[in-house]
Formats: C-alpha cells, structure tokens, sequence
C-alpha cells in the first residue's frame, strides 16, 4: 500500500465488463490470449460501491459460495486511527451479496485480532481466498508486535516499523465463507533464512491459483534487508506446492521483472493470480510503466510456470484514471484488482481506490 498520504474513506468498486470475447459451442471462453481487458472495461455505476464510514477499507477479494452467494472478504480499521493503522489495527471482515455486482452488506469480521503472542495477532490484512474442490481458502497477510504506536498511526514513529516488518503470509480454510474460518499458528510463508534473501526482512500481500496439474502457485511481496527499518527493494516471489496449505518451496529470483531487472524501488504491485486453459495470468499494478508503458495502469501478464512471467497479447486492462458513470473522473487510482469470471468469460473487475483524498 502507499503510503504518501492519508485517504478519507476507501471505496471498493466494480466494473461490468462488456462485448462478448469469442466462445465456443458450450458458451466457454475460448482464450483468455485473445481477450482486450481495457475495452471491456465500463465507468462505476453508483450501485457499485462498498463503503464503510467508519472505517477505512481496502484488499476486496471476491468468491461465490457454494450456496449461490458471492462473498467479499476485506480488510478494514477504524478510520479514525488514519490510513497507517492498516499494519496495526486491520482485520478481515465478510460482506455478502445476491448478485456478483452486490449491493454488499457486512457480515460479520472473521479474523479478527487475537493477541501478540500469536505471529498474526494484531493485524490480518491482504486477504485472496480461492475456492477448491469445495472448500475455501484464504490467503493474507498477518503481523505481531509489542511496540507502542501512537494513533493515528505514522510510519515516522520507529515502533509502525516493527509491525510492518513483522508481516508473514498465513492461510485459514473454511468449508463455507460464514462459517467457521480454521488458523494455524503458523504462517504458510516465512521470510527467508538467508539473511541476503530477496524474502529477509518481510513477506506480505500474496496471490494464489490452482494450475491445471493441480499445483498451488503462490505469487508474493517481498522485501530484502539493508539494514534500514524501511528495507530494501520491493520485489515479488512466488512458491510452489502440492497442497494449499503448504508447505511451499520458493523459486529463487523475483518475478515480474519485465526483463530487465532495474534499479526502481518497486516495478509491481497487488497481483490477482487465476489459471485459465493451461496457462497462468496475473493482473498487477503497473507501478513504474514497465509493462503497459504507463505508470500505475493496470497490466496483465502470463506465464506458463508460474516464474516466467511476461506481458500478454493485450497488456493493458484499466488505466490510471477510472470514470463515473457520470462521466466524471475518480481522483485515484484503482489498486488491488480482482477479476470475476463465468465460464471463464472476464464479468467484473473489483478494486480498491481513494476518494475525496
């Protein structure tokens, strides 16, 4: 998440995704490869908010439930500790809806604080829940820690960093979204042990699927040490296994380099991860242009692997700036994507944005 300047309230948005990609005789997309994300995509209807006024709000990942509902977990803070307060006071609550689009309506928070003494127990946060063979699970980030942060929260006080740096990558599994969520008091993905590990210092905003050979690909953030609190580059990993709740092998370098391997801070942001006919697809925030030749647009790119990861045919799906349906422009981005689909077929884009900053 950014962090250059404090938000007044989040907005979850989603797009409907127009004009019918080709399908073939069972009505089922034919290839994604072929698929033009960025003229499908159509303003925000009103309708087509979710906010909290109480709370900030960010990282939506929706799901259909095994009983027709759609599910939107997300994490939310009380806004009146400020836009820093996402490392130390978030949780990850549930919204339901009758239809994809919503209107969504709040549930219930379903992993909350829990102490501590626990390595996700003050803050959850980045949740991404995929759905397998019937049963959910959710991947999020999760931290701990004892020192004092005065609220509203600044990551000018030495204490935030210990949070931030704190974040791991967990996973709890629910046989149905409104009921009971399973925790392990471990995380799924720790840092690495290595001390020059690209992972040494922290782990945090994971994106999962499930390829055709039943392997789990999970793609995450990870920072190295440099012997500053702030860290190093910001770069992504991804990890291998065999069974969703791990335990997961990493690949060795980061992923979504755009080749070159540059010198930028950070070149990707946010991914969503989906497997779609034998091949792997992520939608990620363009941070630095790399992909899309814009900075901040939204990018799409492919692999095979699950490591080699290169734009697609039609890398660009939304750009900077997002409109109304009034016609009228949003004054932020959209971050944290999360695509909808039936029968393979892109239906909603959901993301996460600012407005009246």
């Amino acid at each position: 998440m950014r962090s250059r300047y404090v938000l007044i309230f989040w907005l979850m948005a989603h797009m409907a995704l127009a004009q019918q990609p080709k399908l073939d005789k069972m009505g089922w997309l034919v290839s994604m490869d072929s698929v033009d994300l960025s003229s499908l995509v159509q303003p925000v209807p009103e309708a087509n908010r979710f906010v909290l006024h109480d709370y900030n709000i960010w990282c939506g990942s929706m799901v259909k439930g095994n009983n027709g509902k759609y599910y939107l977990l997300y994490a939310r803070w009380p806004k009146a500790n400020g836009h820093y307060a996402w490392v130390t006071h978030s949780e990850i609550a549930l919204a339901r809806a009758d239809k994809p689009e919503g209107p969504y309506r709040h549930l219930k928070v379903i992993l909350p604080a829990r102490g501590a003494q626990f390595w996700d127990g003050v803050s959850t946060h980045n949740p991404a829940v995929i759905v397998h063979k019937g049963k959910f699970y959710l991947y999020y980030m999760g931290t701990t820690g004892k020192a004092p942060v005065k609220q509203p929260a600044s990551a000018g006080e030495p204490g935030w960093w210990e949070y931030r740096n704190n974040q791991r990558i967990g996973v709890a599994v629910a046989h149905d979204p409104e009921g009971e969520w399973q925790r392990f008091d471990k995380p799924v993905l720790d840092i690495g042990a290595d001390s020059t590990a690209h992972d040494a210092l922290m782990v945090s905003n994971p994106a999962a699927t499930v390829d055709g050979n039943g392997r789990v690909i999970l793609v995450y953030k990870q920072v190295a040490r440099n012997g500053t609190l702030k860290g190093g580059k910001v770069r992504f990993g991804v990890a291998f296994s065999r069974a969703l709740t791990g335990p997961f092998v990493k690949h060795a370098t980061p992923i979504f380099e755009a080749n070159d391997r540059g010198s930028e801070w950070m070149i990707a942001e946010d991914p969503y991860l989906w497997h779609y006919k034998g091949k792997n697809y992520a939608i990620v925030r363009d941070v630095v242009g790399k992909f899309t030749g814009e900075k901040d647009e939204l990018a799409l790119l492919v692999s095979t692997n699950g490591y080699d990861w290169q734009p697609a045919r039609f890398p660009n799906v939304l750009g900077k700036t997002v409109y109304q349906s009034t016609g009228k422009p949003f004054d932020d981005k959209l971050e944290r994507p999360c695509l909808y689909t039936e029968k393979g077929v892109p239906k909603l884009l959901f993301g996460a944005m600012g407005i009246q900053k």
